[in-house]
């Protein structure tokens, strides 16, 4: 027996985990990712409009406080936990840190089979084209390059995956794109998107749409001769079909707002959260980041350095720029507006809504990229915005410079981060976690400005909670959609900390970091039903049926961001968590209704 011969065995053993395998899988259409069945939930918040809504109702306002553990499932402890499991026809498919997949049957949480990359068993593939291979990758060490320029690859974040056809597509920590067979989830291509030793690396996974797997990348602090990215890639084979750069190159339209600086020096604008998608206008909407370094003194221009902290309109077909929306020019304080695109049709208007870490609700019309409306939260004391026309204009003193202290609201982990707001269109109201901290502020010049230099600039903080919090950090808000108003608020002494999950069953599911999973009733606020997970809940909760039965699926897990590794401990020092832990607890309605 050769040695090859050898390993390719114990490798096809090891992901396939035995031969189990999906029984009676059916591909995933195009229909059907546009439009899922009530009990699937297919897409990264459910639908293409990313409301993070769940149909389904057989848990509801008069039954949930007869809730309980249906099962649990450990994931690995090897990085952060900010997982979306995915459900189709009864099976989950999740996500774990670096790179690990598992699907589970979602009735019982049995495994059927999972993958684990490693370093060693990665096929050749260069960054225009897939190798075809069956041979899944070992368990090993983390992947190369992982922690290279960006805190959230190096923790091993990986926050979906996505289903079409017969495959779960996935990106990694060292900026690949992968393609599982989602029956055995043994490698079927792997295509090398860029470069992970200059900090490329991906920390959310693809969308799809009309064929196309689409990711957007980030690691992208420091300096380089390149810029960040979004990328189209041909579901059957990997190979990329389109690239759209979201910094505005020298020469190039809106490359004159970074000045004078060369392309080298233009950094940031990552697309680190997963985007949404309307058949309709056939336009994929995609968020950038801020620019980098953060403080406009530091990185060395005033002007908007497009396209960052902006909304993307980009052709699924071509990547072509159909429009842009920038929510704040010349971002100087790193208040990113790259969070999720939630489309709603409000009033005959088709409608986007996004909120970022100042806590500013924007609506856009999302044909055109037309500016509708602003609501802010009332909180954020950095900037003010015309309500009528968009037109952001700063506080006086609320501009940094090298070594003068700001004091701002928030803090640079913001308001509202990666945990996503979720619509309910019982209520018309959007369900917002948020934190409630504020800061000091003194940032400092990058020593290095040149290729390897930049990142986001040094800064000394001084965090503490916000003068309205009452003495809390976290809140769970629901907002109407119309008015703008708040319906109802939850505050907690830890910050809000998963993703928020609306149901037809009249419902609203959160979190926070000390551990708490809440059940509330969507429309009043009241709190129905709670329990305590492992840690703190962390990631992004679904509801899904399983041989006809609702279950409501909670990620709890560690890491996560500075809310988790900064605010709460330094805020909060009361409240202890473990520090280990990442799992999925799933819920569901006893089967004896006594």
């Amino acid at each position: 027996m050769s040695w090859k011969w050898a390993a390719s065995v114990s490798v096809t053993i090891w992901s396939g985990i035995l031969g189990a395998q999906v029984k009676d899988f059916r591909a995933v259409t195009e229909a059907a990712l546009r439009n899922p069945a009530p009990g699937d939930w297919l897409n990264w918040r459910r639908t293409d409009s990313a409301w993070g809504y769940s149909p389904l109702d057989q848990i509801n306002r008069q039954n949930v406080q007869r809730l309980q553990l249906a099962w649990s499932w450990a994931m690995d402890d090897t990085g952060a936990g900010e997982a979306t499991p995915l459900a189709y026809n009864g099976i989950l498919y999740l996500p774990n840190p670096r790179g690990v997949i598992q699907a589970l049957n979602g009735a019982t949480g049995d495994l059927i089979w999972e993958y684990r990359p490693g370093a060693q068993s990665r096929p050749a593939a260069t960054s225009n084209n897939a190798e075809q291979t069956a041979i899944p990758r070992l368990a090993q060490s983390p992947a190369p390059g992982a922690a290279a320029g960006d805190s959230d690859t190096g923790r091993g974040i990986q926050r979906n995956v996505a289903i079409y056809g017969d495959r779960i597509f996935a990106t990694t920590n060292d900026a690949h794109i992968i393609a599982l067979d989602a029956r055995t989830g043994q490698l079927v291509w792997d295509t090398k998107v860029a470069d992970s030793k200059f900090g490329y690396g991906y920390t959310s996974g693809p969308i799809v749409a009309r064929g196309k797997v689409i990711a957007g990348i980030t690691g992208c602090s420091r300096y380089k001769d390149d810029v960040c990215f979004i990328t189209g890639h041909d579901a059957a084979t990997g190979k990329e079909v389109w690239r759209t750069s979201t910094i505005a190159r020298p020469g190039e339209p809106g490359g004159d707002t970074w000045g004078d600086l060369p392309l080298s020096l233009r950094a940031g604008s990552d697309a680190w959260i997963p985007g949404s998608y309307d058949p309709e206008t056939n336009l994929v909407y995609w968020g950038t980041a801020q620019a980098k370094p953060w403080a406009r003194a530091v990185r060395g221009t005033d002007g908007a350095a497009l396209y960052t902290n902006s909304t993307l309109a980009l052709d699924p077909d071509t990547g072509k720029m159909k429009w842009y929306y920038q929510h704040i020019p010349g971002e100087t304080q790193d208040m990113d507006e790259v969070f999720e695109s939630i489309l709603i049709d409000l009033d005959g208007r088709k409608s986007l809504f996004k909120m970022g870490k100042l806590g500013i609700l924007w609506q856009l019309d999302r044909t055109n990229g037309a500016f509708i409306h602003s609501t802010d939260l009332g909180y954020q004391t950095i900037l003010d915005v015309d309500s009528r026309t968009g037109k952001v204009t700063y506080r006086p003193g609320k501009i940094p410079y090298i070594g003068d202290e700001v004091d701002m609201c928030p803090s640079t982990s913001g308001f509202k981060s990666w945990r996503a707001m979720s619509f309910s269109p019982q209520t018309n109201a959007l369900y917002i976690p948020l934190t409630l901290n504020c800061e000091k502020a003194v940032f400092g010049a990058v020593p290095n400005k040149t290729p390897g230099g930049g990142g986001t600039g040094p800064v000394r903080r001084t965090d503490y909670r916000h003068p309205e919090s009452g003495g809390n950090l976290g809140e769970f808000l629901a907002l109407d959609i119309r008015s703008g108003k708040a319906l109802w608020r939850h505050r907690t002494p830890s910050p809000s900390n998963v993703a928020a999950l609306a149901t037809a069953g009249g419902l609203a599911f959160g979190g926070d970091w000390d551990r708490h999973m809440y059940a509330y009733d969507a429309t009043t606020g009241k709190i129905l039903w709670q329990t305590r997970l492992p840690t703190s809940a962390q990631g992004f909760a679904i509801s899904y049926l399983a041989n006809g039965k609702q279950y409501v699926a909670m990620p709890a897990g560690i890491g996560g961001g500075s809310w988790s590794t900064l605010i709460a401990p330094e805020l909060a020092g009361q409240i202890r968590r473990p520090n280990t832990g990442n799992a999925l607890l799933v819920f569901a309605l006893p089967d004896n209704p006594k």
